[in-house]
């Protein structure tokens, strides 16, 4: 890796990038061998360095590599820093980077912001803000951040237009990130009417062409709303625009179709999705899954699940799908057989995986299959809903089925599952005369728990 010949300020940087280990890379970087003395490193080899450390979340030598050479890093690589501990959810290390800055600008505190955002740390956000006069009047990407903070809010609507007005007061101009960002927020609270004004005032008023962000959301909000012509006309308006469509947009396309009963348009939408160089993904799978599994059509389903849509795989929440709709007509054993084969398929169950197979063989009254899956998911420390939970136990008490409501609270124990409402529960089925035996049955699960 290290070269015995002298090296360049650039030949470092070079080198740098080209090695995958970063511990070998930060060797490189600290110990380079220098040609000339003093030598000086390119501020691209420090972006590459900590890129590479906040990568692998080597964070105390990034942290190191800070201290030393702070004098010598300009502020928007202490901006890259914070948006690395953002992207790790460490705002409270993103917030130290801000504080050590030298000399921070409203930029370094508008990463910040982000950066917080992103955590969604909105404590220290609010406590943040006060002291934004400091580095000069806020901006559009000031107003920007705080919009997508006030979609999170309990009212979005009003505490987006409160931000509006707010932003005109300042003098500042609106963009293209802050309408959609509004837009988004209207589409999201149902408010199609306003969220259509806003696009027409921003078209008007600013001269400002939608982009495909925009477009997404509304074509979202109409399709759920089922108002597929208006979807079209925005399509239309698009191509109009010199926008195509991507790949979400088609998703949503094609989900409205098919639950509107038009079949036949979700797949020649499907085929222009294909030939107009938007890539199926994960979901295009799933959507497809979801109507043949509605239809009943089981073969199609695992056909997309073996196939694919071209050569991409669903995902979990695909045979999750397959998995729910094979439960609910009954066909448990093959939702059996489908999860068993889940990792050859190299897809692993997750706890949505586990609580709908586990719904549907207590739906089928398959209480001794339920009773393993429940120890397998308690071992991988899953646990079933608590209504759902709770049913189960209380229909093996009501079913007499003590032997294996033992085995059951044991494992739930083992696993620190058992909770007062389970306790609950049990004390309730065993103290009916009629189950007094049970409650003796019970005696050594409850003394090994």
């Amino acid at each position: 890796m290290g070269s015995s010949k002298p090296i360049s300020p650039f030949r470092l940087t070079s080198l740098i990038r080209g090695e995958k280990d970063p511990s070998r890379a930060l060797h490189l970087f600290l110990n380079p061998n220098p040609t000339t003395r003093p030598f000086r490193r390119s501020l691209r080899s420090y972006d590459i360095i900590i890129t590479k450390l906040a990568r692998a979340k080597m964070f105390p030598e990034m942290e190191h590599l800070l201290q030393n050479h702070r004098s010598k890093l300009p502020e928007p690589l202490f901006c890259h820093v914070i948006t690395s501990y953002a992207r790790a959810g460490l705002p409270s290390r993103a917030i130290r980077t801000f504080l050590s800055i030298p000399s921070p600008t409203l930029r370094s505190f508008n990463t910040l912001l982000h950066a917080l955002l992103t955590c969604r740390d909105f404590p220290s956000l609010t406590r943040l803000l006060p002291h934004l006069p400091r580095f000069g009047p806020p901006d559009a990407c000031t107003f920007n951040i705080l919009l997508r903070a006030s979609s999170l809010s309990d009212h979005p609507a009003r505490a987006a237009a409160l931000l509006l007005r707010r932003m005109r007061t300042c003098g500042v101009r609106p963009n293209q990130i802050t309408f959609g960002t509004l837009i988004r927020v209207l589409c999201n609270s149902a408010r199609l009417t306003e969220a259509f004004r806003v696009k027409h005032h921003m078209e008007s008023v600013f001269n400002l062409k939608p982009n495909l962000f925009v477009y997404t959301h509304l074509i979202k909000a109409v399709c759920d709303a089922g108002d597929l012509d208006c979807a079209f006309r925005l399509k239309e308006e698009m191509a109009g625009n010199g926008l195509s469509l991507d790949t979400v947009a088609y998703n949503t396309f094609i989900s409205a179709l098919f639950k509107a009963g038009k079949k036949g348009l979700a797949f020649g939408v499907l085929e222009e999705m294909k030939s107009g160089g938007a890539r199926p993904d994960s979901v295009t799978c799933n959507v497809l899954i979801g109507e043949f599994c509605r239809e009943g059509d089981f073969d199609g389903a695992y056909r997309v699940l073996d196939e694919g849509v071209e050569g991409v795989r669903p995902d979990v929440v695909g045979y999750n799908v397959v998995i729910g709709c094979l439960c609910k007509e009954g066909k448990w054993r093959e939702a059996e057989d489908l999860f068993e084969d889940m990792p050859r398929r190299r897809c692993v169950p997750d706890v949505v995986t586990y609580r709908t197979l586990f719904d549907g063989l207590c739906r089928w009254m398959r209480f001794e299959e339920a009773g393993l899956l429940l120890e397998e998911m308690v071992f991988k420390g899953y646990v079933p809903s608590s209504s759902s939970l709770n049913e189960f136990l209380v229909r093996l008490g009501r079913d007499g089925k003590f032997a294996l409501l033992s085995t059951v609270l044991i494992a739930l124990g083992r696993g620190g599952c058992c909770g007062e409402d389970v306790w609950r529960t049990v004390v309730s089925l065993v103290s009916k005369p009629e189950n007094m035996l049970g409650a003796f049955q019970l005696f050594d699960a409850l003394v090994l728990v």
